[in-house]
């Protein structure tokens, strides 16, 4: 009997299922361009994971699948490989430490200017900061890297005048391993802070105007309304911000320190991205450098798993 019901239960939802798809056929058409790029790129791709786990070589004359088959099986020789390396360590751990400094002094930022920009009363001034701190995110690093160079030489660059006005020594800061993390994280501020604000920004009109009415009422000045108000309303948005965030802790940002080092600051500047580009597109090392990619992929999702399952525990919402 329960069965029985189960089974009636199961084939009503499958029809109200088809009647809904029936009915919204127009939105599905639309969307199925998008679903089928998704399939295709994202887990049709997913089949070149089993590189990680052969001895990859590509024969001429051969279909991808037939080089993947017709591989030596080596497990996880390569997984073994890259931790147990001397380069696999000093990247992994440079990877971490870049994303740990972007996540510690670049992840508060937005949160910073949006609650400034929200504090502000004249419109038009607040629209002009904005514009100004939205700018940078449109300008590639390949560009920004060029203008840090120039501004930033120590032979011709705008630190020269200034270093001459002090009558101090001017500093090669993209050329320094003391300074170079540094300055991942300060650039990475300016050209992102605007852009990543508009999603505070957003959370802030959601506000109830009548909390602040409370607040002011109660004699709560600015900061404090900021402190009670403001910030607890923010919460939930940070909450899901940092774990979406935490899964990428092992992207440190390829585009913005391989346009940016060099081989005097490899050494604290090359990351998992830039190592996985010279090992898997300049040398062909195809097995090595996805046996990398997927462990860069598991940890990413662990983390993620990991926050969401924290921030539960906290009483917030998470993520899932």
């Amino acid at each position: 009997m329960v069965q029985s019901s189960r089974n009636i239960g199961v084939r009503g939802r499958a029809k109200r299922l088809l009647r809904a798809c029936v009915k919204h056929h127009n939105l599905l058409l639309m969307m199925l361009p998008a679903l089928a790029t998704f399939l295709i790129f994202r887990y049709g791709a997913m089949f070149g994971l089993a590189m990680a786990f052969v001895d990859y070589k590509a024969k001429i004359g051969q279909s991808f699948l037939q080089n993947v088959m017709g591989s030596e099986w080596v497990g996880l020789k390569y997984f073994e490989q890259f931790l147990t390396s001397l380069n696999g360590t000093q990247v992994l751990r440079n990877t971490l430490l870049i994303s740990l400094y972007k996540i510690v002094f670049c992840f508060p930022a937005p949160i910073l200017l949006a609650i400034m920009l929200n504090e502000l009363q004249s419109i038009r001034f607040k629209k002009v900061v904005q514009t100004v701190t939205y700018l940078p995110h449109f300008i590639s690093w390949v560009v920004l890297a060029g203008i840090l160079r120039m501004v930033l030489s120590p032979d011709y660059g705008v630190s020269v005048a200034i270093a001459n006005l002090f009558g101090t020594t001017p500093v090669n800061f993209i050329g320094n391993k003391s300074y170079f993390r540094g300055l991942l994280v300060v650039t990475e501020i300016w050209r992102e802070v605007g852009w990543n604000s508009i999603i505070y920004l957003a959370a802030l009109t959601g506000i109830d105007p009548g909390l602040y009415e409370a607040a002011i009422i109660d004699g709560a000045g600015r900061f404090k309304r900021i402190i009670h108000v403001t910030i607890p309303c923010l919460v939930p948005t940070i909450v899901i911000m940092l774990i979406l965030r935490t899964g990428t802790i092992m992207d440190a940002g390829f585009d913005q320190v391989y346009n940016m080092y060099n081989n005097s600051v490899r050494s604290v500047a090359e990351i998992i991205d830039t190592y996985i580009y010279e090992k898997g597109i300049i040398d062909t090392q195809y097995s090595y450098t996805t046996a990398i990619g997927l462990f860069k992929s598991v940890i990413g999702l662990g983390m993620v798993l990991l926050t969401d399952r924290i921030a539960k525990s906290l009483g917030q919402q998470g993520v899932a």
